[in-house]
């Protein structure tokens, strides 16, 4: 992953304090449309005090993102991204990245090799963000994952997740290139607005999306990719 350079007045620190910890559970919590369920302090707390990494994004004093990761199976070399969200004034600004970038120095400075995490397929800009700019490893699919949610961005849809794993030390996963591309499959521009304007409209893309890529990876398929204008790449298994 290249360098990204942190912007002026923008820093990463710790959650070492109990207020710190509320106020990430709040920005998350705005974040999600309101649900104060996704991150409990009592549960970010644990998570931080135990060693996890849990850390606050500000714009001088004021916090405006959060991350959490946890260490995952095998816990030396290994560690699951739960969560990652940046306030709405402050996004489309390349601190998602700057978060990344932070967590992936973390995790090499604990020798933690991989980090996993999931994502909504339907998504375009976290699928573009994940596959094509930090070349990340499709290695699921995974069909209402986390089952009902409450909060204002999942509320009435299913949560369907692809999973990706980073390698850290290794180049990103290039992009295939046509020659190796067997199929494809399309995802709206933008689901987010399409879930406000259209949501029966939205509801059928869940589950034409998720028909296409499991009936493509059931015939031995794998993600290799994403294009913005045809989708998810699908190549010959490795």
């Amino acid at each position: 992953m290249a360098e990204t350079a942190t912007p002026p007045g923008i820093d990463i620190r710790p959650l070492d304090t109990v207020d710190e910890v509320h106020r990430a559970s709040e920005v998350l919590a705005e974040v999600w449309g309101g649900d104060r369920g996704g991150m409990p302090p009592n549960l970010l707390r644990a998570l931080a005090h135990s060693g996890n990494y849990a850390v606050g994004l500000y714009d001088g004093d004021r916090m405006v993102g959060a991350s959490v990761a946890f260490f995952a199976v095998p816990s030396a070399r290994s560690m699951h991204s739960h969560i990652t969200g940046v306030l709405t004034d402050h996004q489309s600004q390349g601190l998602g990245r700057v978060l990344k970038q932070h967590q992936r120095e973390w995790a090499l400075s604990r020798e933690v090799g991989h980090i996993t995490w999931t994502f909504d397929p339907l998504v375009a800009r976290n699928a573009h963000f994940n596959l094509r700019v930090l070349g990340t490893r499709v290695t699921e699919y995974l069909v209402n994952h986390y089952g009902p949610m409450d909060d204002g961005v999942n509320r009435g849809d299913e949560t369907d997740r692809i999973m990706v794993s980073w390698a850290l030390a290794a180049p990103p996963v290039p992009t295939p290139g046509d020659d190796r591309v067997v199929a494809s499959v399309g995802i709206p521009h933008d689901i987010e607005a399409m879930r406000r304007e259209a949501p029966t409209d939205a509801a059928s893309w869940r589950l034409r999306v998720r028909e296409e890529l499991t009936g493509h990876l059931a015939e031995g398929l794998v993600i290799g990719g994403f294009d913005d204008a045809r989708g998810y790449l699908l190549v010959l298994g490795r």
